[in-house]
């Protein structure tokens, strides 16, 4: 099959397409024809073995696991003994081993049948971006007429936030640059702020939840926006430290000892439960996948670069066949 490999850690250019095996599968797998493959900011992670503990996991001087890629939408090939669930022919989403290839191996605790009303495309976005969304509001806790700040509102994950947001009855007031403004009100936010011309933490107004998905701002910035007793939600690894890459989540705890204000950060792992909740949300209509630019195989180097740079509004996608 085709995949796109690396055999060591470093910028898009360790990328490459190459011919390899497809993968074998266990007894609770699956393998996957990969239709589409979402690009989301753990593959560059992976990718660039950055911050340094991601090579505890992946290997140490290049990965275990050379094919990158984690979200998909696809038809499910072959399934492994223990698999009852689903069957060959089942159109699906979730995550794998490695989607940025023609075949790939699933877990079938992280596979769902995909939302009936989306095309694979819209459907890979979906996995890993929309599940991280939904645990970070969770985490918040947000009600009906609260009001919420979303910092890269114009993201993978902020698209998701800001929906999500909105479906809950949350009064949502997105951060974004300022060629993303128009973008990020017509998914629904309420409130629009240029970070590059305003300072979202000036005293003007307070929020009771803010999910961070930037990564550049401190701790003590951001709390300055919150409600004496809201939540500050920080998500991802981004501008966390070269080592743990969890530098501002370790000081926020600290920071909240003895404080009346909150502050959580929630890992957003893909479940079969949360797929399901979000498969409901995406069937009715709730919340709709935002796909900025669609690449073949071959360009998952660019699309990845264009990821880093923080280029695109909503999602890109990777169309593998």
């Amino acid at each position: 099959m085709q995949a796109i490999v690396q055999d060591s850690y470093g910028s898009a250019d360790v990328l490459k397409l190459r011919e390899i095996a497809r993968p074998q599968i266990g007894a609770n797998d699956v393998l996957i024809r990969v239709h589409a493959a979402g690009v989301d900011f753990g593959v560059w992670h992976l990718m660039a073995g950055f911050p340094y503990a991601v090579r505890l996991v992946m290997g140490v001087r290049k990965p275990r696991n050379p094919v990158r890629g984690q979200e998909f939408a696809g038809v499910v090939d072959a399934i492994g003994a223990n698999v009852t669930a689903l069957k060959t022919g089942d159109e699906v989403f979730g995550v794998s081993d490695g989607s940025f290839a023609e075949y790939a191996r699933a877990s079938q605790a992280r596979v769902l049948n995909k939302p009936s009303n989306l095309t694979f495309e819209q459907a890979a976005v979906v996995p890993i971006s929309a599940t991280t969304a939904l645990v970070g509001l969770r985490a918040a806790k947000v009600e009906a007429g609260q009001r919420v700040l979303v910092v890269g509102a114009g993201g993978g994950v902020g698209s998701y936030v800001v929906q999500l947001a909105r479906s809950m009855g949350a009064e949502v007031t997105g951060v974004c640059s300022t060629s993303k403004l128009e973008f990020v009100r017509s998914i629904g936010a309420t409130h629009v702020i240029d970070y590059t011309r305003e300072d979202f933490a000036d005293g003007g107004r307070r929020y009771d939840a803010i999910i961070d998905l930037a990564g550049s701002r401190a701790v003590s910035h951001l709390r300055r926006a919150l409600t004496p007793t809201g939540t500050l939600v920080i998500l991802g690894g981004e501008g966390g430290g070269r080592w743990l890459g969890m530098g501002r989540q370790l000081w926020s705890k600290i920071v909240g000892l003895g404080s009346r204000q909150k502050f959580r950060s929630p890992l957003g792992l893909v479940n079969q439960k949360d797929l399901g909740i979000l498969k409901e949300l995406f069937e009715a209509g709730t919340v709709t996948p935002i796909i900025d630019r669609s690449y073949p195989l071959r360009e998952v180097p660019t699309a990845v670069r264009a990821l880093a740079e923080g280029h695109s509004r909503g999602k890109s996608v990777i169309k593998v066949c």
